[in-house]
């Protein structure tokens, strides 16, 4: 049958989302002419702007998703002014799956095996399994129209003015584009996500002794981020006259030079060298702009499952399953006191090497 109307649904993080893009990119290259919805998160729907495998955003804000009248009202109207012939639902909860509930004619409904999923779906994948690349996972759901092989990278699309109007402020900061630009991420939004301050707080130091041609900036968002931020800027500006407590100068960390979108984000990781830090959603897109990357995994997500790690775009992670292979089986704490200085020092040594040698 002509494929000619596609929806796909991805509520939920920024990471979530970025990482279903090899399946955006599978289904345009697939159906060339198609259209391709692609419904998530307001807060994250310009991110995805002038992507050139979505066709149309369909942007749910917060209001929306937790009015339940507002919320069913939008999901009916969407698949009725609308006929899809595909649906693909990557989440398949009780309020996604309404999407397709509504559209009963549409052949392929394609969603996750759940105990209450069926009434809605005609095709059902079991969900994403221990170890197994989200990546993979998301294109598994394409089986049912016949691709099975796809390109796996992550894509974002940033205009080249975007990234030039970051550069010149990352430049009137005081970014010197001549040396190496470090993308930092220091802290995370949740504590049980974060690596501790003090061994993040030595391997920077160490860092900075051992290479004093790379700036380093600080990533982080308002708010709780912001104070560990500082906090470990100023930890490491005790012991660092060339850290700064402003933009200008001589400085080779910075604190103040702010992403204030997540297109920005984007903007400001494609102009730095490489980004290391803690695993969130923002170092997704980083690889997304194609920028080596090095993280120290939380203990809660699969390093497998979320970092897409390949050689063509640089990504490594250090995990506790690294260095025991039973680590699952510890608390938090107890994995992370697994990842210590002078294992993440060692690996951001090698990192960075290897950066050096393809430059």
């Amino acid at each position: 049958m002509a494929v000619k109307n596609i929806l796909v649904i991805r509520f939920r993080q920024m990471g979530d989302a970025v990482l279903a893009t090899p399946l955006l990119n599978a289904l345009r290259r697939q159906y060339p002419g198609a259209q391709i919805d692609f419904v998530l998160n307001g807060r994250i729907a310009p991110l995805f702007e002038g992507h050139p495998a979505v066709s149309r955003i369909i942007a749910f804000t917060d209001e929306e998703r937790h009015h339940t009248l507002t919320y069913i009202n939008k999901v009916w109207r969407t698949v009725h002014d609308c006929r899809y012939d595909v649906i693909i639902d990557m989440r398949s909860t009780v309020n996604t799956m309404l999407f397709a509930l509504f559209s009963r004619r549409t052949p392929f409904r394609i969603g996750i095996r759940k105990p209450y999923t069926w009434i809605a779906f005609n095709h059902r994948f079991e969900g994403c399994e221990d170890d197994e690349s989200m990546i993979s996972h998301n294109l598994r759901l394409l089986s049912p129209l016949g691709i099975s092989q796809a390109d796996r990278a992550i894509t974002l699309s940033i205009t080249e003015k975007e990234k030039a109007d970051f550069r010149v402020y990352m430049q009137a900061q005081g970014i010197d584009f001549s040396r190496p630009v470090m993308l930092a991420g220091v802290t995370a939004k949740l504590a049980s996500k974060t690596w501790a301050e003090d061994r993040m707080t030595e391997v920077l130091r160490r860092f900075t002794e051992a290479h004093p041609e790379v700036q380093i900036i600080f990533n982080y968002a308002p708010g709780q981020e912001a104070e560990n931020a500082r906090r470990i800027y100023h930890r490491l500006s005790d012991n660092d006259s060339s850290a700064g407590s402003d933009s200008t100068g001589d400085t080779r960390i910075f604190l103040n030079i702010e992403a204030r979108s997540m297109r920005q984000l984007a903007a400001m990781a494609a102009n730095c060298t490489f980004y290391f830090g803690n695993e969130g959603g923002g170092r997704h897109i980083v690889q997304a702009m194609g920028r080596p990357s090095l993280v120290v995994c939380s203990p809660m997500a699969s390093k497998t499952t979320w970092l897409p790690e390949n050689d063509e775009v640089l990504t490594r992670g250090i995990a506790a399953t690294d260095i025991d292979p039973q680590a699952k089986e510890k608390s938090s704490e107890e994995q992370y006191a697994l990842i210590t200085t002078d294992r993440v020092w060692a690996a951001l040594q090698d990192f960075y090497e290897q950066i050096r040698q393809k430059a």
